[in-house]
């Protein structure tokens, strides 16, 4: 077995020093080991974790699913990462399936390895397609860390960078009069998460959604919804835009897509704009986009996560959740404010921005995997594995409660150990 602490030390050395440090000082340095299903525990196998994070929607069929790893086993038998110059019946096979399971004509798909990647290929469609080059987002929102993902996210995100990419505004999320406001003749696209996560999993209205369709039509403008996180059965329904009659220009799909296998991500066409890759189909390429093991592993994901009996688990155990967190709303009123949810997509709503993160810390101490919504530090995201069953809710309610109870104890302390630093900085300055 690993030493835990010569990890640390090469962790910190080669990886990360700063996130070494972050962790040791919160008494975080979890290692991970052995991961099965909902759980994971650290490398010595002295402390366990319910999964309650699943990294963003990596983990929705759990870590390490059998079936997912008997489809790269089975594929590591044929397949390479393959040549991406060539034709390749495992991504055909993939791309055939994913398009057999959008609405319309979203019918082409472009492979890539990360969710920011994704974005950046539809942004580059979008402005390729219309001629235009302005690009709208939600202020809160998160595409990625990559180019133009990155210029889409909020100024934190990329001022230690240096100047933002010109071209790109942001609007307030919700807001339709203000996108109808920040649309211009030169507006190539609007982008947005189906259900912004990082933003805290605000749940959007029918309303604004079809608002936001309707604006796009009315200016010739393309709308590009990123379901990174929400796709792929998070909310009930395969596609998280399913719940709004509404038809997207192109989808952008990543995390869950891997089986948490095998990382491959996709941008989802409408036909027509497959049209911007005629004159040079090799102007955009990704060496190790549609890897023809990921390829496989991508379908038996879509083959799983479009199972009707799949599908109807996750509404049944949204239910069930939602009544269990109807008796924390009442037992931890004034503290717990709101919770959000579409599906098993959730989000723990509370009375202050201290509470996210001090929760994240109560619930990784009682066991629980819990990470708190960076743009909305008042909410802490609530995103198990999809697979989760009946049973594991009678475990995880009892240490939520008990995190809940000792973040509320805590937050009065941390409120005024920052207010005495605070005094503090300003003497010394």
């Amino acid at each position: 077995m690993a030493d835990k602490q010569a990890v640390l030390r090469d962790f910190c050395a080669h990886v990360s020093s700063g996130k070494v440090a972050f962790f040791e000082r919160y008494g975080m340095d979890f290692v991970m080991g052995r991961r099965e299903g909902i759980y994971l525990w650290d490398l010595e196998g002295k402390k366990r974790l319910i999964n309650l994070h699943c990294n963003g929607g990596v983990f929705n069929l759990g870590h390490r699913h059998p079936a997912i790893r008997m489809a790269l086993h089975e594929a590591m038998d044929r397949y390479d990462i393959g040549n991406h110059h060539l034709l390749s019946a495992a991504r055909a096979r993939a791309a055939a399936l994913l398009a057999s399971l959008m609405p319309a004509d979203l019918d082409y798909v472009v492979f890539g390895v990360s969710g920011g990647e994704a974005v950046d290929l539809a942004i580059k469609v979008a402005r390729g397609y219309t001629g235009r080059t302005k690009i709208v987002s939600v202020r809160g929102g998160y595409h990625g860390h990559t180019g133009y993902a990155l210029a889409t996210g909020d100024e934190k995100y990329r001022a230690p960078f240096g100047p933002p990419l010109p071209g790109f505004v942001q609007v307030p999320f919700h807001d339709a009069e203000a996108l109808a406001a920040a649309m211009t003749d030169d507006t190539a696209a609007v982008i947005l998460e189906t259900i912004p996560a990082t933003l805290g999993m605000p749940v959007p209205s029918a309303e604004y959604m079809q608002a936001v369709r309707r604006l796009c039509d009315a200016r010739g403008v393309l709308l590009i919804l990123d379901e990174v996180q929400a796709g792929l059965g998070r909310t009930g329904k395969l596609w998280a835009f399913e719940h709004y009659d509404i038809l997207p220009d192109m989808v952008v799909l990543g995390k869950g897509l891997s089986g948490g296998i095998y990382p491959i991500t996709a941008t989802v066409l409408r036909r027509p704009l497959e049209r911007v890759f005629h004159p040079d189909p090799f102007v955009h390429v990704s060496t190790f986009g549609g890897a023809e093991p990921g390829c496989v592993v991508m379908q038996k994901v879509l083959e799983i996560t479009s199972d009707p009996a799949f599908l109807a688990h996750v509404n049944d155990m949204a239910a069930r959740i939602a009544e269990r967190m109807a008796e924390l709303l009442e037992r931890h009123a004034g503290f717990l404010t709101g919770f959000r949810q579409k599906g098993l997509m959730m989000g723990l709503e509370m009375v202050d921005a201290y509470c996210g993160p001090l929760l994240t810390k109560t619930a990784y101490d009682h066991g629980l995997l819990m990470v708190y919504a960076n743009n909305d530090k008042r909410v802490c995201q609530f995103l198990p594995p999809l697979i989760i069953e009946p049973h594991h809710l009678d475990e995880i309610f009892p240490r939520l409660d008990r995190a809940l109870k000792q973040a509320r104890r805590l937050r009065p302390l941390l409120k005024l150990r920052e207010r005495v630093g605070g005094i503090f900085r300003k003497e010394k300055s």
